[in-house]
């Protein structure tokens, strides 16, 4: 499917696709394609499909519509095209060609078996350094100086490609770019510059003086060399100004006393994204020992021009990778808040429930006082009434509490604050609080404490919620079956020098293919009672205490769930023990009874 992916704009990280005949792009709501740019024209342009592929046709649009920084009327797009409406870049993407194949299912990797041996051999191997060194090797001790010149300009091409595709960070990148211009080339002073997206101004975004200069000294660069160079989208090398002719004698040029610079466009893959400078201030003294030579040669603005397109190239495609990451977190974003606006709306009508029943049985007590008639029956109806609907709009705030309290915890970083407490207290608080949500299920709640457990270092707060989140879960999972139990215990390992709580169901188990989609935010299998923040709560609460969550599950059988954490014994507390063991529900659960009834 062919799409639109806005790259620069106020609706960067957009992506608009193309399904139907003809698509219409302006600023209003009634555009398949709206732009929030006050640049884009009410009804700016159209996208009409011809085969398969689109073609782009203004509207008599206010500022024109550009392809590939190119003003047209009506141009036939190709995959890659960059679309310029108003101040909105967008991306065009066509649709896959029909050689491409999808390869599932189309490619086997066969793994070495003692039955099957295709005869393959590793007979060597060599990384990208050995590579380089191949291809253009050490050139100094070539006896043709072209060749040796020409074999270490490739090699320099060659490390910067490298260089570049290391990072995507545009500050990183750029002082790289610069750090190796100033390794390749003896410049005394040197500026990175980029346009600006919104206003098209060159922006200075990195600068670099050689070792040993004075570097509070500023770059002062001439603004002739810099119109010049991005509207013709040439490099200049320039030694002395006066004998130039394509240079005002009067500019600032001749006046700043620039002997030798370069400045090169950073040509795109569309357009000037930026410009490098370099200079170098010769002295006369230098100048007579060098009996006139230049230190700028025509063959360094060749490699200067080489390598200021392979740094536009990287700052292109620093932009798209922050437009995708843009793109992310808006859809993220946006997930968050249809995810909580449909939970917040499902506990706000528990509430407007509970707050009816209370209002329904206020009412009724109010009409009896009215009247001066005594009805016990009436009256305990009017009560038991209100309690009701009490009880639901207290369920339904503690709905809420434990949103919110999800939502700060995942979203919020920190550090545990340890001290010293039992974990068998703490599953015991856990278990006791959800005997009656088990109760209501019929589900049998078990508890099995750790006889050995001593008093350990960790946060007891961030631990209750982690477990708590576990043990909803299991409850949950066996609502419908048909003798559901649930079995929460802890183990300390004093070899190992972990503690662990184990919560185990007979619920529905979870299929092989979601064990790690559990722990994705939002992503819940419980349908209108899960909000999919729990076990991805108590994942990032484990972690926080250097601690992990394993899982292990059979469909039609149940899930195990295992938190485990590092045991830092307490200092000075008498590692005290808890040996408090009982069931909610038949009979308590033996330690002979490793199985779940079926």
């Amino acid at each position: 499917m062919a799409s639109l992916f806005v790259i620069q704009g106020r609706d960067q990280g957009s992506r608009f696709q193309l399904e139907e005949a003809v698509h219409t792009i302006g600023r209003t709501h009634t555009h398949s394609i709206r732009l929030h740019d006050t640049e884009v024209s009410r009804n700016h342009a159209e996208l009409i499909r011809k085969g398969n592929s689109y073609a782009v046709r203004d509207l008599g649009s206010s500022n024109g519509t550009f392809v590939n920084g190119k003003i047209v009327s009506e141009h036939e797009l190709t995959s890659g095209d960059q679309v310029q409406v108003g101040r909105s870049l967008l991306l065009y993407t066509g649709f896959i060609d029909d050689r491409v194949e999808d390869a599932a299912g189309q490619v086997d990797i066969v793994p070495m078996s003692n039955s099957i041996d295709d005869g393959s051999r590793i007979v060597a191997s060599l990384g990208q350094t050995g590579g380089s060194e191949w291809l253009m090797p050490d050139a100094r001790g070539s006896s043709n100086p072209w060749l040796a010149r020409a074999r270490s300009n490739l090699q320099i091409m060659y490390r910067t490609a490298l260089a570049v595709s290391h990072t995507m960070d545009i500050d990183q990148l750029l002082a790289r770019i610069m750090d190796m211009i100033f390794d390749w080339v003896e410049a005394d002073r040197g500026c990175i510059m980029l346009k600006d997206l919104e206003t098209g101004k060159l922006t200075p975004k990195v600068r670099r003086h050689r070792r040993g200069m004075r570097t509070e000294e500023k770059i002062s660069i001439s603004k002739t060399i810099l119109d010049y160079v991005v509207e013709q989208n040439e490099g200049v090398l320039t030694s002395n100004a006066r004998d130039d002719s394509r240079w005002d004698p009067a500019q600032s040029i001749v006046s700043l006393g620039v002997r030798e610079a370069i400045c090169v466009p950073m040509q795109g893959r569309y357009e000037v994204v930026g410009v490098i400078y370099i200079d170098t201030a010769v002295s006369p003294q230098k100048m007579l020992a060098a009996k006139g030579t230049n230190q700028f040669t025509e063959e360094h603005l060749r490699l200067m021009i080489a390598i200021a397109h392979q740094a536009a190239l990287a700052v292109e495609d620093t932009s798209y990778y922050k437009a995708l990451v843009q793109a992310e977190r808006l859809a993220a974003v946006g997930q968050t808040i249809a995810s909580l606006s449909h939970h917040i709306k499902n506990i706000l009508q528990g509430v407007r429930g509970g707050s009816y029943l209370i209002e329904l049985g206020l009412g009724d007590h109010d009409s009896m006082a009215k009247s001066g008639e005594r009805d016990e029956a009436a009256e305990q109806k009017a009560v038991d009434t209100i309690r009701k609907g009490w009880a639901i709009v207290e369920r339904n705030q503690e709905r809420i509490s434990t949103l919110v309290m999800d939502m700060l915890t995942f979203s919020k970083e920190r550090e545990p604050e340890p001290r010293p407490a039992n974990l068998n207290e703490i599953t015991s608080e856990v278990v006791e609080l959800m005997a009656s949500r088990a109760q209501e299920l019929s589900v049998e709640l078990v508890w099995q404490p750790a006889t050995d457990m001593p008093m350990l270092m960790f946060d007891p707060e961030a631990l209750h919620r982690a477990i708590l989140n576990v043990v909803t879960n299991a409850i949950d999972a066996c609502d419908e079956a048909e003798q559901g139990k649930v079995i929460v215990a802890t183990r300390y390992d004093d070899d190992a020098k972990t503690a662990q709580i184990t919560v185990e169901d007979n619920g529905g188990g979870i299929a092989p293919d979601d064990l790690e989609a559990i722990f994705t935010v939002f992503v819940s299998r419980k349908g209108g009672r899960g909000t999919g923040l729990g076990l991805p709560v108590t994942r990032k609460i484990l972690e926080e205490h250097g601690g992990q969550v394993q899982v292990d599950s059979t469909v039609g059988r149940g899930s195990k769930f295992t938190l485990e954490l590092p045991a830092t014994p307490a200092e000075g507390e008498g590692n005290q023990r808890m040996t408090q063991s009982f069931a909610i529900g038949d009979a308590p659960y033996s330690e002979s009874d490793s199985n779940f009834d079926s």
